[in-house]
Parts: C-alpha cells; structure tokens; sequence
C-alpha cells in the first residue's frame, strides 16, 4: 500500500513595518522564497501608505524580482497614519500563518501578543522585547498555542559563528575569558527614521546593536551573562530628538569573564564599508591561551568605481561585505539573494512550516534545546541584559546586576 503524505499549506506572509531592514533583508528574502515555492501570498502592513508604496515602487526590488509584488496595507488613497491597521488585517488571516514583527522596539510586545492570540507564527527581528517579564509572557503563550517565536538574530547564520561554536563546544578553545565587540553604523542612518524612535526614552546604540554581540557571545559558548554597565554619550538627531548615539557596554558573564561591546551611530559616511564591526575573543586552556578573533567589518573585497553608486552612504572606493546580504546573477529571470541575512529568514521560515507539520509541542522543545534559533525560551537571558542595561545607561554607567 503506497504511504499516505499529508499536505502541508504554504504559508502566507504578513509583514508588519515597512523600514530599512524590510528593505535591505526581509522583504527580498521572502521573495526568493516565494519564487522557490516555500511561501505564498505576502503582505506589507505599515502605519502610512507612503511607507509601503515606496517598497512596492523600488526599483532595486522591482529589478531583483520581476513580476512579483505584496499586498498593501494600507491600501491606495488611505490617508494618514493607521498605526492600529495590523490588528484588522491580522483578523482576516487565517490561522497558522506568520506574521514578522518589523516595528520599533518599544512596539514589538504588542504586536507579538496580537498576532500570537490570532494563532500566527511570529518572526520578530531582535532584540524580541525590552523588559524579560515580557519574554516570560510571549514564551508562555507561544507554548500554550503550539506556535513558533523566533527572534532573527541573523549572526548565528553567518558561518563564521556557526564553526566558532562547534569549535567551543568541541573545547578547542578552552575558556572564555576577555573579549571586545564592536559594530558602528554609518552616520546617515542619524537621518533615518532612527530619530524618530531610537531616543534616550526608548533605546540606545548598545539595546539597538550590542544585543547581537550579547547573544553571540553566548551561541558560541553557552555562557549566561550575570551583570552590566552602559555608559552612554547623549548626542541629538537632526530632527532635534535626543539619544544615546554612542555607548560603551562592559558585560560579566557567569563564569567571570568580561566582554566589552561599543556601538555607535558614528561610522563615517565616506569610509568603505556599509559599518565596521567584529568580535575578539581571548580564551585560556589548560596549558595554553586560544584566540577567536572575527574581523567582520573587512570582507576581502576591494572595489573603486567610476562614479559614486546610489544609496545613502555608498562611497566611490568601497569594501563590501559578500557575507551579510547581497543580489547575484544565477542566470534566471531576477537576482537571487544570498548570506547569512537570507539564510536566518529562510531557516525560520521553514521551521514554522515543520512545526505545522508535527507535534508541535514537541517540534518546539527541540528547537529551543538545540539552540540554533533564538527563541524567548532560550534567548530571554537577553532581555535582562536590556534591562539591566537601560537602567545602568539612565545612570551614568554604574554596574547592574542581572535577574
């Protein structure tokens, strides 16, 4: 007798916000996947029209994939901003779809919530939420519905991470115990919509881009962090808003060892490179120290051009990152995106869709104890670094412990 398949449904998409990273990583990624038959309808939700109209209108994406388009929310001729939209369009979607959660910070807690109790996976770009109570309550609810909640710290799929843990955990390199990160952003995105949200009442450059190195840290070696201090340089937008556009982070980890972490809004616009960023690691074994050092920020590409390429930053002399995200030319109709940045969309995509094909309670406790997606389960040690370290940057530096 020929053995019975069960069929799974594409999942529809729903993309809630319209920024930069839907932009430059969200929105082509689930592209290809729909192209590759992975996903099916995908939808844009944001608070203004003019928002998702200049996403359906460019040109790079038009370009990239041809004939190809999203649904928009709101629609043509709406007027105004509609912030609450998403909680109409997410009660026509039927349930066990996913909805990615691509909103300020301060705003993810309310539209993961809403799209939990709407039965939907939720993709929700990092840091998940900032207050660990928060964590604890998405955790329980995505639980209790049998649902997937996968933070996209896209890092953990760049291959560099993925052989510096196997390599940790095999003991190569002994022991952590210093290290220093950085990742500092180009000065334009100060003209982004960053000073609209990104202020000294809701986040800072640590909370904002240090939480990758946090969560880095601890996808290699298992190690929790037990305390931190911030110490952050209020500096102001353009628009006049305050925030704090430079920090230096110092984070002790549960086995005494030390990272420290700087983040910034500051990185030139006329240096090459779209950032500059990397991870050092000093590590001691039983006879000898070991060392896990990532330059991240220097690719191995060298380029000059004839003429300075469009996009805010770009730069006549360039040194472009490969690994990240980037369009290349397969010979099909379009472009096909490849790195790291594709490689996280995609894997939690096709987790979703396993978790609707199985036990879906016991899908999502391997997944939590296999580690490789962050999840609130596994992951909300970071939301008390967050914590701890809003409180310590509100106060000048001083040391916070954690829990």
């Amino acid at each position: 007798m020929a053995k019975e398949f069960t069929l799974i449904p594409l999942p529809e998409v729903l993309i809630v916000g319209g920024g930069m990273i839907v932009h430059d990583q969200i929105l082509p990624s689930l592209y290809h996947l729909q192209r590759q038959g992975v996903v099916a309808e995908i939808a844009v939700c944001a608070s203004r029209y003019e928002t998702v109209r200049a996403l359906a209108e460019d040109g790079g994406l038009l370009g990239a994939f041809p004939g190809q388009r999203f649904r928009m929310y709101p629609e043509s001729g709406s007027a105004g901003r509609q912030p609450e939209l998403f909680r109409e369009i997410l009660g026509r979607m039927a349930p066990r779809n996913l909805v990615v959660v691509a909103v300020p910070d301060q705003l993810h807690f309310s539209v993961v919530m809403e799209a939990l109790r709407r039965e939907q996976h939720v993709l929700c770009v990092k840091p998940l939420v900032l207050e660990y109570r928060q964590a604890v309550e998405i955790a329980a609810e995505s639980r209790q519905r049998g649902l997937l909640v996968a933070v996209e710290y896209h890092k953990r799929f760049d291959d560099r991470s993925l052989m510096a843990r196997r390599r940790y955990r095999q003991g190569m390199f002994g022991e952590f115990r210093l290290g220093t990160a950085c990742l500092l952003e180009k000065w334009y995105y100060r003209r982004s919509n960053f000073q609209n949200w990104m202020t000294a009442e809701h986040s800072d450059a640590f909370t904002y881009i240090g939480c990758h190195y946090v969560d880095l840290v601890h996808f290699i070696t298992g190690l929790l962090p037990v305390s931190v201090s911030v110490y952050g340089l209020l500096d102001r937008y353009p628009n006049g808003n305050e925030g704090y556009l430079w920090t230096d982070a110092r984070v002790i980890w549960n086995n005494g060892a030390c990272l420290n972490v700087q983040n910034a809004l500051g990185f030139p616009d006329a240096a090459p490179g779209t950032n500059t960023q990397g991870l050092t690691m000093y590590c001691q074994g039983a006879e000898d120290g070991a060392l896990l050092c990532h330059s991240d920020q220097y690719r191995g590409l060298k380029y000059s051009y004839t003429e300075k390429p469009d996009g805010p930053g770009a730069t006549v002399y360039a040194e472009p990152s490969p690994d990240y995200f980037q369009y290349v030319d397969l010979g099909g109709p379009g472009l096909v995106p490849v790195g790291y940045g594709y490689r996280s969309i995609e894997h939690i995509v096709k987790t979703a869709i396993r978790v609707n094909g199985g036990d879906a309670v016991r899908v999502l406790e391997e997944i939590d104890a296999a580690g490789i997606l962050a999840t609130p389960e596994n992951s909300s040690y970071n939301e008390r670094v967050i914590e701890a370290a809003r409180e310590s940057v509100r106060n000048g530096g001083r040391e916070v412990r954690i829990g």
